[in-house]
């Protein structure tokens, strides 16, 4: 650590011990730039405030998120670790920003070490994420790569330009470029957004722009269009106002809101709250749903990606959390679906920089693990506003990017691609339930699947209600294995046939449970198996017998290390000689049946006729006694000699 770097981090821990003895809860110039945005002037604020004094613990929370926003993230890591080391103001949010600047500064080692300390905390869908896109990266994605022809648009601005959105044979899209705004937006030193329309050519390239004119006017904000065929009408966000001037909150925050303007009719105001954003509002014309990214206070992190349903666009419910499986620690923004899956842009911290884009395969109201759409697509710079529709023999798409080598601050590519953006995966899904009874669930079983080597790819837990979900980079073949104490063992293996019809629908997993298989009896355990009675002199296995049999190749195959002793009995009528040797045969034709049919004959270790001894009555030789009394003591048994120790 240099000198002037060890002076630096002195005067932060001897300025940190003045603000947090002397806090004070008035609004601050500092707080007033914050929440309007303009994040630069907020840290010189800020930092004057830290100079004297006078920076509350809020603040200096501030402080460290406006060196964030203003890419300062050396500054900001050492912030936020100040922070987490002296208090608990730190949300999932704050961690997942502490997590990007550590990964951006020269500490980059930190990121580990911190990630390490937190972990356990994320929850179970966050983990699964993260261990599949970082394993995708780990093992290379590169050959997974479709090839993808990528262009910036001839219509940037030296402004930001982005939210591209498909209008029939149009393109609309928002931009900071001067207009014909009489105000400037000053946070980012450009024009208020308004929204612009082009036409497509056939190379996907634009011709002459102008504004949306289709929109209701305003001196404010005006951006982010999604455009519903269906309702021939565009949902986009507007900024709050009042009297035809901005609306503030208490903090002096002017929020965003979402409006729906028909085409040549009407403009309502859908989603307005002057505390809380709402950002790119997506409306499914297949569904109804109007989905849109918020910062609420039930959120995962940043902004989430929610969804209202609607009546022909009428909002008729509240907003709906899509879930920990899209939303993260981090912001979600920008939703389009397209075929069944999900796109969305986030920041979590395990992408490849800042905001990336991911595809979600959408399965009912569930949606799979978002996957990274790799480092074409993706750089280490913001990438985010995916849209894509069939195009020829092919697809065209448009996202934006404030990648190096484009033309403003935010630039809007297109693309060209011969399949789907995303990668192909395997998805396992359903439930885990008692083979005996198809109705009882079994949960906490260990499901896994694993390569032909004999490489596990994926693991996971039934939970409560016996659910499971597993999803794997694509294979052509696999290995499942499912098992719990007590519980049989479910291997199966997986052809590429199978594979592909399971990707649309359910696979339930049935495990046999050993106390339903097996019963008390004479002392000891022994394979359940109903009473059968063979004919009288006679070792033939009638058919009502081998049915019974069976009972134990399903028990050997479900417990595969058990090890078992044939026992018969008869009745005390005839001679003992006679009977020993009726019984012997009798357990050797169990025995010969069970190993024909799958058992394995190292499964059997004793194959016994015990004849007329251990009479369970009082039926003995010379003494009276009804039919049923007599066949009480002709019985055959499957014991299973290890029961004390099979789970050991």
């Amino acid at each position: 650590m240099n000198q002037a770097k060890k002076i630096q981090v002195t005067l932060w821990a001897s300025f940190l011990s003045v603000v947090f003895c002397f806090a004070q809860n008035k609004r601050t110039e500092g707080d007033v730039f914050f929440f309007q945005y303009e994040y630069q002037k907020a840290v010189q604020a800020y930092e004057k405030q830290l100079s004297e004094g006078t920076l509350t613990k809020q603040q200096f929370l501030n402080l460290a998120d406006a060196y964030f926003e203003t890419n300062n993230f050396e500054k900001a890591s050492e912030a936020y670790i100040k922070i987490y080391d002296q208090d608990t103001l730190m949300d999932s949010h704050h961690y997942n920003k502490m997590l990007q600047s550590l990964s951006k500064s020269p500490n980059a080692k930190g990121k580990e070490d911190f990630l390490a300390s937190i972990s356990s905390s994320f929850s179970k869908e966050l983990n699964e994420n993260k261990e599949f896109n970082e394993q995708l990266i780990k093992n290379g994605s590169d050959e997974n790569q479709l090839d993808y022809e990528i262009f910036n648009l001839e219509g940037n601005s030296p402004q930001t330009d982005f939210a591209p959105g498909f209008y029939n044979s149009k393109l609309l899209f928002s931009s900071g470029r001067p207009g014909n705004k009489k105000l400037r937006y000053e946070p980012g030193n450009e024009g208020y957004f308004n929204i612009y329309e082009t036409t497509i050519q056939p190379s996907g390239q634009i011709m002459t722009l102008q504004p949306f004119k289709a929109l209701e006017e305003t001196d404010f904000h005006k951006a982010t269009p999604s455009y519903s065929s269906d309702l021939n009408s565009v949902f986009y966000v507007v900024s709050n106002t009042q009297n035809g001037d901005l609306a503030f909150d208490s903090n002096g925050k002017n929020a965003l809101g979402i409006a729906k303007q028909a085409i040549g009719g009407a403009n309502q105001l859908l989603l307005k709250d002057l505390s809380t954003s709402f950002y790119y509002p997506f409306y499914d014309d297949s569904s109804g749903k109007l989905y849109f990214a918020a910062d609420f206070e039930d959120g995962y992190g940043g902004t989430d990606i929610y969804f209202v349903y609607t009546n022909k666009g009428q909002v008729m419910s509240a907003p709906i959390n899509l879930g920990p499986r899209i939303n993260s620690s981090g912001n979600e923004i920008a939703p389009f679906i397209f075929e069944n899956s999900f796109y969305f842009a986030s920041d979590v911290f395990y992408g490849l920089g800042g905001m990336d884009i991911y595809k979600s395969n959408m399965e009912g109201e569930d949606f799979g693990i978002p996957i990274n759409l790799g480092s074409q697509i993706n750089t280490e710079f913001d990438d985010f506003g995916l849209i894509i529709r069939n195009e020829g023999e092919g697809l065209l798409g448009y996202f934006a990017s404030n990648r190096p080598g484009g033309k403003g601050k935010d630039d809007i590519y297109g693309f060209k691609v011969d399949e789907k953006p995303g990668l192909k995966t395997n998805i396992f899904k359903g439930t885990v339930v008692n083979a005996s009874s198809k109705s009882e669930i079994v949960p906490n079983a260990e499901v896994s699947l694993w390569n032909l080597n004999g490489e596990m790819l994926a693991k996971t837990t039934s939970d409560q209600e016996g659910q499971y979900r597993l999803e794997i980079p694509y294979e052509t073949e696999l290995v499942m294995d499912a098992s719990k104490k007590r519980y049989s063992r479910f291997v199966k293996k997986f052809d590429q046939d199978e594979l592909d019809a399971l990707q649309s629908g359910t696979f339930d997993i049935g495990i046999s449970l050993y106390d339903d298989l097996v019963e008390e009896r004479e002392g000891q355990k022994v394979v359940k198996m109903d009473d059968f009675y063979f004919d009288t002199s006679s070792i033939q296995l009638k058919a009502e017998i081998t049915s019974e049999l069976d009972k134990v190749v399903d028990f050997v195959k479900a417990f595969p290390r058990a090890q078992l002793r044939i026992e018969t009995y008869t009745d005390s009528r005839g001679g003992s000689s006679t009977n020993f040797r009726l019984t012997q045969g009798r357990s050797d034709a169990i025995k010969k049946y069970l190993v024909d049919n799958g058992v394995p004959e190292t499964s059997i270790l004793y194959s016994i006729g015990y004849g007329e001894d251990k009479l369970l009555n009082n039926c003995t030789n010379g003494v009276f006694c009804l039919e049923m009394l007599h066949k009480q003591n002709q019985r055959s048994l499957v014991v299973v000699l290890n029961d004390n120790v099979l789970f050991d």
